[in-house]
């Protein structure tokens, strides 16, 4: 008979192991938050409803106010989750110490950075889903290349992502958490999400045209509501915005 060996073997687990259980925990975690989940899924869905069925707003282009409203709000997901939660989240987690406990875990600090990413882009799946689930349901009719949204939904992830983490480790908690509200709503109201940018002064609108929010929004309604091809230009404005962001939060970020 074969003698089990008992003996310990101390040591971290494989980092990828550590990294897709912390991944999950800070999905869990963010589902189970009430204020999370009225950024991320309730009002996105709320002014996808209400806009769609209300003349509230004059929509630009063709089509029903859905096909101008749904990629609108597709990019409002994006910011709520990457930018106004993930700030929010990561500001209080700084405050209460939890980023300065997980950085003495064997867990790497650049994997936990990656775990509130693959959080991320987790829950804007699940956006994306429902969303586009209602909106075809209110009469949507998306068009273009898929492969186009996927990359401007990337690099709006990663623009928000750098932004929300530049906020949360250089800003008190209470101070990240008045901020991203506020930008989120001025963001909202004057990044071509629900209102037109035409709506805009001319003299305003090439300093909102440059906004991430309103790249974002302006690249996923000229493919998926127009049919246009590659949008650069907006891809750019969010590859610069993702530059920025990211370089800075990592040269400034403070984990206490």
């Amino acid at each position: 008979m074969t003698a089990t060996d008992l003996t310990p073997r101390p040591g971290a687990a494989p980092i990828g192991r550590m990294l897709l259980a912390q991944t999950a925990l800070e999905t869990r975690m963010l589902l189970r938050n009430g204020e999370q989940l009225l950024l991320t899924v309730v009002i996105p869905t709320v002014l996808l409803v209400l806009f769609s069925a209300v003349d509230v707003v004059a929509a630009d282009g063709p089509g029903k106010r859905v096909d101008f409203l749904a990629p609108g709000l597709l990019a409002l997901a994006v910011m709520s989750t990457a930018f106004t939660g993930q700030a929010i989240a990561t500001g209080f987690e700084r405050r209460y110490g939890v980023l300065k406990r997980l950085g003495a875990t064997p867990l790497p600090r650049w994997a936990l950075l990656a775990a509130k990413t693959g959080c991320v882009l987790v829950t804007e799946l699940l956006q994306v889903l429902l969303l586009s689930g209602i909106a075809l349901a209110l009469g949507w009719s998306p068009h273009g290349n898929p492969l186009a949204v996927l990359l401007l939904l990337v690099l709006g992830t990663a623009a928000f992502s750098g932004l929300g983490l530049l906020m949360a480790g250089t800003l008190r908690a209470e101070a990240t958490l008045a901020a991203a509200n506020l930008v989120f709503v001025l963001l909202l109201l004057a990044g071509g999400v629900v209102v037109p940018l035409s709506k805009f002064p001319a003299a305003v609108r090439p300093v909102l045209e440059l906004l991430p929010i309103s790249a974002l929004s302006d690249g996923l309604r000229s493919v998926l509501q127009l049919g246009a091809g590659v949008p650069w230009a907006d891809l750019g404005i969010l590859a610069a915005w993702s530059v920025l962001g990211l370089a800075a939060a990592a040269r400034f970020f403070r984990w206490e």
